[in-house]
């Protein structure tokens, strides 16, 4: 059984999509054992304590240094056993001493069909109001390992999701979220804790 840490900072609705699908029995060999918060404030803390999972919160601020916020984070990981560690609207870059730690065990779910509309700055609406911007016909949503470039690490699953003509940056990202963004993040961490995941290179094999 894999333990999986997700990492938060704000609503927590793909966290929530993550609790739906292991109380569905849809992630078999992982469980959530901790909810890491950035931000004090953020409603996932409460959907974390209201089934029974852990939680901390740790904020950057609060610290003198990023070094130093890297370090406890880190410390925190270690502390919960992390198998797995899932950014779930994570607001923080991590360090590279994570990345390094935990190499190929960090996934993130991106907004997009990664390569478009990706990296620094592309985040939350703004990725959406890229694509509209754009004329894009297609959108959808990324499921990829995390390395030390935003956004660029091997990719694990897509879903592509139509954009309608009348669409909003607000109506697209629940499209994105609902149809896409919800699907493939419970189903990349299932895949994961079965150890169906190889990784080549910039390639993900998923193996039977």
């Amino acid at each position: 059984m894999k333990n999986i840490v997700v990492l938060v900072s704000g609503g927590g609705t793909n966290l929530q999509a993550l609790i739906d699908a292991q109380k569905n029995g849809q992630i078999p060999n992982g469980r959530i054992t901790c909810v890491i918060s950035s931000n004090p404030d953020a409603y996932a803390l409460t959907r974390a304590k209201e089934n029974g999972i852990g939680t901390r919160v740790i904020v950057p601020k609060e610290f003198e240094s990023r070094e130093v916020y890297s370090k406890v984070l880190l410390e925190a990981l270690f502390q919960e056993y992390a198998d797995l560690i899932v950014l779930a609207g994570f607001m923080t870059i991590l360090d590279e001493t994570i990345i390094r730690a935990y190499h190929n065990q960090i996934i993130n779910v991106h907004p997009s069909l990664i390569p478009a509309f990706c990296g620094a700055g592309y985040y939350g609406l703004r990725v959406h109001e890229a694509a509209l911007e754009r004329g894009v016909k297609l959108t959808g949503a990324t499921v990829h390992f995390v390395n030390e470039v935003a956004d660029d690490g091997p990719i694990i699953l897509q879903q592509a999701v139509a954009v309608e003509p009348d669409d909003t940056p607000e109506t697209l990202q629940k499209r994105v979220m609902e149809q896409a963004e919800w699907k493939i993040l419970p189903r990349a961490v299932s895949l994961f804790c079965n150890g169906q995941l190889e990784v080549k290179g910039r390639t993900v094999w998923i193996k039977d």
